[in-house]
């Protein structure tokens, strides 16, 4: 293959690359800012509006490790395909109006995102090994930039094309179907061989390290998934317009960006991830307090500083997928454990929340729930962060034969 050949084929593996990790959001978090919208349209209460998020996370967590059985079949690059595939379908499904519809959709959505967020961490470490840090710090950014761009969008698109939330919402498999076209050079390919020895089960379920990995990643995940579900209605109750709330949900998407795109890029080099995930809980927990003790104001702040503590962590938990871990069967492998236990513990958090406020009559005992999450997150990071001890890595080392691999 020539030098120039090779070089349009790296440039559209990192351009399908980033235009995949741009679709690992939006479908989520595009229902937050119409959702008394569509709770008022499909006769809903406040418990069944938090459940399409809830639904899309148990997805995401349950049916996420069909990702490495993918992956073994087809190849990492073809699982991210089918993911985007899916995803849009789902996405359309989701929008066509009756109750059904909405949460089978959602269901579908979820599946593939969950598949997709299982493979990205493997793909990073197939095609990018050697920067490990920089291209995580890319497929988070896309991610949450993704986020930003539909939470922001969603409502002054429905005044700007007379549009309702049916129409507004399906517009997001528009990103997965661009996406699949620029990603269809990488499914082509034939499939990179997979490591020969395979990773059980139950030798990824002795290992220490994957717990503390997966505590992080849950606990991180349900702070987040409770604020992309309400933080509009919170902002909403607390006097803003629709429209500034919703703005809110994209300003502390855009805040996760600055974290997301400097915190992998310093903490994939550190020994050490403790300092960091240290940094991001606090901040987490602070924004937290800001919004449960004044949400009016100075909503502005709080967002930012949410921002910045929820961008860190999900890079941070994302990261040490790919760190601890050392090659992409293997990362694929720990990546579906910790992301299954993690977002199915996630996605209690909408619903929990949603009858939370539905019985109280009021955001301060769901917020003082969700800061409770927040502070258990701190010693989870510590164990998560600290360098995988000398025995565990032995242990890793060891080829296992058993029938049940993982990846």
């Amino acid at each position: 293959m020539s030098e120039r050949r090779v070089s349009l084929s790296r440039v559209l593996l990192i351009v399908g690359f980033v235009l995949a990790s741009l679709n690992l959001r939006p479908a989520l978090a595009g229902m937050s800012p119409v959702l008394d919208e569509v709770m008022g349209d499909l006769g809903l209460s406040a418990a069944g509006g938090g459940a399409i998020t809830t639904v899309m996370v148990i997805c995401l967590g349950v049916l996420g490790p069909l990702a490495p059985l993918l992956a073994r079949r087809f190849g990492l690059d073809r699982t991210v395909m089918a993911g985007l595939l899916i995803l849009a379908t789902g996405v359309v499904l989701r929008s066509v109006g009756s109750v059904p519809a909405l949460y089978v959709g959602a269901a579908i959505a979820g599946t593939a995102i969950g598949i997709m967020n299982v493979a990205m961490p493997g793909v990073v470490k197939q095609h990018f090994p050697s920067r490990i840090g920089l291209f995580t710090s890319i497929y988070v950014s896309g991610l949450v930039l993704g986020a930003a761009t539909m939470s922001g969008l969603v409502v002054p698109l429905e005044h700007a094309t007379g549009y309702g939330w049916r129409e507004v919402t399906a517009m997001a498999a528009i990103p997965a179907v661009v996406a699949m076209v620029l990603w269809l050079p990488q499914a082509l390919r034939r499939p990179v061989a997979q490591s020969a020895v395979p990773r059980p089960f139950r030798a990824m379920l002795r290992s220490r390290v994957t717990w503390f990995v997966t505590a992080y990643m849950g606990l991180q995940s349900l702070s987040f998934y409770i604020m992309l579900a309400w933080v509009p209605t919170i902002f909403q109750d607390a006097g803003l317009p629709a429209d500034q709330a919703g703005y809110m949900l994209g300003l502390t998407h855009l805040a996760q960006m600055a974290a997301t795109l400097t915190v992998p890029l310093f903490a994939g080099r550190a020994r050490s991830q403790v300092p960091y995930m240290t940094v991001a809980s606090v901040l987490t927990i602070a924004g937290y307090v800001g919004i449960l003790l004044a949400p009016a104001a100075s909503p502005s702040l709080w967002m930012i500083i949410l921002g910045l503590g929820q961008g860190g962590s999900v890079a941070l938990a994302l990261l040490i997928v790919a760190l601890r871990a050392p090659d992409p069967v293997s990362v694929t492998a720990l990546s579906a454990v910790a992301q299954s236990v993690g977002y199915t513990l996630a996605a209690l958090g909408p619903l929990v929340i949603g009858a939370l406020y539905q019985s109280s009559g009021g955001w301060t005992l769901p917020l003082l729930v969700g800061l409770g999450v927040c502070v258990l997150q701190l010693p989870a990071g510590f164990l998560a962060g600290r360098p995988t001890p000398p025995a565990e890595k032995e242990e890793k080392a060891q080829p296992v034969a058993d029938p049940l691999p993982l990846a």
